[in-house]
Parts: structure tokens; C-alpha cells; sequence
């Protein structure tokens, strides 16, 4: 019988958990612990880190996972490394659940940047009212922008006031709709959103409703990571848990 272990905190990862109970699949999903309120789910939940890929290896080993399902955000960088790692001390089969990155369209006024730190570098110029959607982890960053007006909207309220001297906060959870972002966007006068290159169709809303204002989007390309199998869908996770890793592919 296999005994998954969903690395999580993503709608697809809550999608699989669905999926793995209503197929009576022994799983776990675990959380890092960083939103507060995190949606009930069918199946076994731990939250908190494993101590690195040399903690997860140790874990995946002690609870007989047979199947690493890695389906946390495109740019939880270092816990999709250590999963790669540690699956590998293991000898524990590992997949990626992830979403496609977004591309442009036409209409799209998109300036593609490689971190945050060039999206800082990106606002250097007069003072804007900018819709930051980097997650609440990167705002401090944005500090060395001053000038601008920041629109935030994150889903749990944070303990301490943004670190950002003009800002209004949002606090909300998705999925979000198009006409909704589009007058969110209107009712702050928004002039340029930033935002990190997540993918999928959850987040997408704020990209259209830039694309229906004609406004520029500053966006942050996925950090990279070591080879690994990714897969799109919770049906293709689903049949490699079933045939593929087994094959070995």
C-alpha cells in the first residue's frame, strides 16, 4: 500500500489531498506553518519544517513514505531542493506537482525581472501606486522604495504592520475574480502591479485585470531548481502514483 507524503500549502496540493483520501491513500500533508488558518483537509496534516533535506530524509525514511509528491509554491526554493535531496538519500520515488508558468499575451505590458531584488531595483523611478502581490515574506524588501504607494493583500492579518511607510492592506483569500481584481485595481488608483510568475488559474485574475487596464506588470521569474519529473495535474500525480514510479519515470 503506498503512504504519500504531500509537501503542501498550494491549491493543487489540497487538491491531491482530495483526491489521495477519496482513493483511501494513506497520505500526509504537510504545511511550513506560515499561514495561521490553513483549510481543513481529509487527510493526516503536520505543519513545521523537517530540518532540512537531511530532516526530511530522515522522516521520509522513519515514516515509510513510499512516494514524495512535492507540490508546494513554484518559489519555495529551497524546500523543493531539499525535497530533490532528500528523496534521493532516501531512494524515495519524487514528484513535482506545479502549475505552468505564465506567459504573455497580447495586451500584456510585462517586464520580466529575475528575483525581487530586481523588482525592487524595477521602482526606482517617481512615486506610484503599486499593487504588490510578492507574498508577505518579500514586502520588507520593497522598504527601499519609499516613494510608492503599496496596495498588500495577504490571506491571514499580520502580527506587525507591514514594513512599508505607505501602504493599504488587504487581508483575503482566493481564488480571486477578474471584475473583482480589476476593481480593486480602480478603487487604489493603481498604476504598475508586481508580481511573482506563480502560474496557474487561481492567481491569474490580477494579470487579466492588468491586461483590461493597460497597466504595466513588473514580474518575477521562478528562482531555479535541480532536475526533477514535474507533472500539471492532480490525474497524471495520481497515475504515476499508481504506474510511474514504479517504472522509474
Amino acid at each position: 500500500m503506498p503512504n504519500i507524503l504531500i509537501l503542501g500549502g498550494t491549491t493543487e496540493a489540497s487538491a491531491l489531498a482530495v483526491a489521495c483520501a477519496e482513493g483511501a491513500i494513506p497520505t500526509t500533508l504537510s504545511y511550513a506553518g506560515r499561514t495561521a488558518s490553513p483549510r481543513t483537509q481529509p487527510v493526516a496534516v503536520r505543519v513545521g519544517g523537517f530540518g532540512g533535506a537531511v530532516g526530511l530524509a530522515a522522516y521520509l525514511r522513519r515514516e515509510r513514505i513510499t512516494h514524495l509528491v512535492d507540490a508546494t509554491h513554484p518559489f519555495a526554493a529551497r524546500i523543493s531542493a531539499n525535497a530533490v535531496a532528500a528523496a534521493d538519500t532516501a531512494g524515495v520515488p519524487l514528484v513535482a506537482l506545479t502549475r505552468p508558468a505564465w506567459r504573455a499575451q497580447a495586451g500584456d505590458r510585462w517586464q520580466r525581472v529575475p528575483d525581487v531584488a530586481g523588482a525592487v531595483e524595477a521602482l526606482g523611478g517617481p512615486p506610484l501606486r503599486v499593487m504588490l502581490a510578492v507574498g508577505r515574506m518579500h514586502v520588507a524588501d520593497f522598504a527601499a522604495r519609499p516613494q510608492h504607494a503599496y496596495l498588500l493583500r495577504f490571506v491571514d492579518r499580520p502580527e506587525a504592520p507591514p514594513a512599508l511607510p505607505r501602504h493599504h492592506l488587504v487581508v483575503d483569500r482566493g481564488p480571486f475574480t477578474v471584475d473583482g481584481d480589476r476593481r480593486l485595481m480602480e478603487a487604489h488608483g493603481i498604476d504598475l502591479v508586481v508580481a511573482k510568475n506563480a502560474g496557474g488559474g487561481g492567481a491569474a485574475a490580477k494579470l487579466h485585470a492588468a491586461r483590461a487596464l493597460g497597466l504595466p506588470v513588473v514580474m518575477i521569474d521562478r528562482p531555479p531548481l535541480p532536475p526533477r519529473r514535474e507533472l500539471h495535474d492532480v490525474a497524471t500525480v495520481l497515475d504515476w502514483l499508481d504506474h510511474g514510479a514504479e517504472r522509474g519515470v
